[in-house]
């Protein structure tokens, strides 16, 4: 098929598809007699497969080691594998952002907290001395304090 029916059949961009062929992902097609390349039905696959990666996470170099040349030959284990190292990835960066969310939620609590008398830049001094304390004994304190020295 042309590249103009594979990008039908996948919904990418003609363009996009050039550029996995050239990267390496997709298989080069040599050109036919009248200029045109003829794409095997199992690119279609391929592209599908490497959209899905895609939007799992993967890169573009993950989906290179991950893709075999032959989709036939494709290792379970290794496969499984992969994908286990993945999902380890994302809760990795869960775990990470849900301690970055806290740490806010934690900061914007102690602006709020600023007492009545007090000015927004003494605030914004008070604020960053506790978080030097804090982070120099590796302690985050709860804001249970009210924000009070």
């Amino acid at each position: 098929m042309k590249i103009g029916e594979l990008a039908q059949h996948t919904g990418l961009a003609p363009s996009r598809i050039r550029f996995y062929e050239r990267i390496g992902l997709l298989k080069a097609v040599p050109r036919q007699a009248n200029g045109y390349r003829s794409y095997p039905a199992d690119a279609v696959l391929l592209l599908q497969l490497i959209a899905a990666g895609q939007r799992a996470g993967f890169s573009l170099d993950e989906l290179r080691t991950l893709l075999p040349g032959d989709l036939a030959r494709w290792e379970r284990g290794t496969l499984l594998a992969t994908l286990r190292r993945k999902v380890q990835d994302i809760e990795a960066l869960q775990a990470q952002l849900a301690q970055n969310r806290a740490q806010l939620v934690e900061l914007m609590a102690r602006i709020e907290a600023r007492p009545q008398d007090m000015s927004c830049a003494a605030n914004a001094r008070r604020v960053l001395s506790e978080m030097r304390l804090t982070e120099a004994d590796g302690v985050l304190p709860s804001s249970s304090t009210g924000g009070q020295d």
